[in-house]
């Protein structure tokens, strides 16, 4: 009997602006949480399992412990996450081996559900229901990879070991007209080599997959 393989699906990712609107509409230790998800794409896990000692708020730096045995890596804050960091630790008295936050990854997807709901009620506006939590992790990939255009650099911020998991993640859109040199590759091994030298993944066709650099 044959094997059927089940198609990728693409990640989902929330625009900015309704991003935005739900962190606008938080509570103040929902909204930084939610802020610091948006701009360091971390694992519910590994938001729920940060400590004071792993901020440096001078630097504007967030060390996580990565978790699914991912690579490690150094995560920039805007100052606006370094405001809020500093009135929520003042607060609540946090000393440097403190848990940043309490409780777990289970229960902040949990109380996430609930406020997500209640503000697609209030805004009578039902799109924010399908925004996952895990969907902020899919939008930082995205807006990484789109600011920088530099996949091993988005694979690094995402603590990937692997390539092929960064490329689930990366989509192209809104990019301007351009000269490219165009290059196929049948395998990942090849998608690989070519990435390493420049070429940017853009999609696959009839299995071969498409990639692209500039002249």
């Amino acid at each position: 009997m044959p094997l059927y393989k089940a198609e990728e699906k693409k990640p989902k990712v929330p625009s900015t602006q309704k991003v935005d609107m739900l962190i606008s509409g938080a509570r103040p230790l929902m909204a930084l949480k939610l802020i610091l998800s948006k701009e360091c794409g971390l694992r519910p896990i590994e938001l729920m399992s940060l400590r004071v000692k792993d901020i440096d708020l001078e630097q504007r730096l967030i060390y996580p412990s990565t978790a699914k045995h991912g690579s490690g890596r150094v995560l920039k804050i805007s100052q606006k996450a370094v405001d809020m960091l500093k009135v929520y630790i003042l607060k609540k008295g946090l000393t440097s081996n403190d848990k940043l936050f309490k409780g777990t990854s289970e229960g902040y997807s949990k109380r996430f559900r609930i406020f997500r709901n209640k503000l697609s009620e209030k805004l009578q506006d039902p799109s924010f229901r399908q925004i996952r939590l895990y969907d902020l992790r899919h939008y930082f990939a995205t807006q990484t990879y789109h600011r920088t255009r530099d996949i091993l650099f988005t694979k690094q911020q995402m603590g990937h070991k692997k390539i092929e998991t960064t490329l689930l993640y990366t989509q192209l859109i809104g990019f301007k007209d351009e000269e490219w040199t165009c290059r196929t590759a049948r395998t990942i091994q090849e998608a690989s080599l070519l990435i390493e030298s420049g070429f940017e993944y853009v999609t696959e066709v009839n299995g071969i997959k498409l990639l692209r650099k500039r002249k």
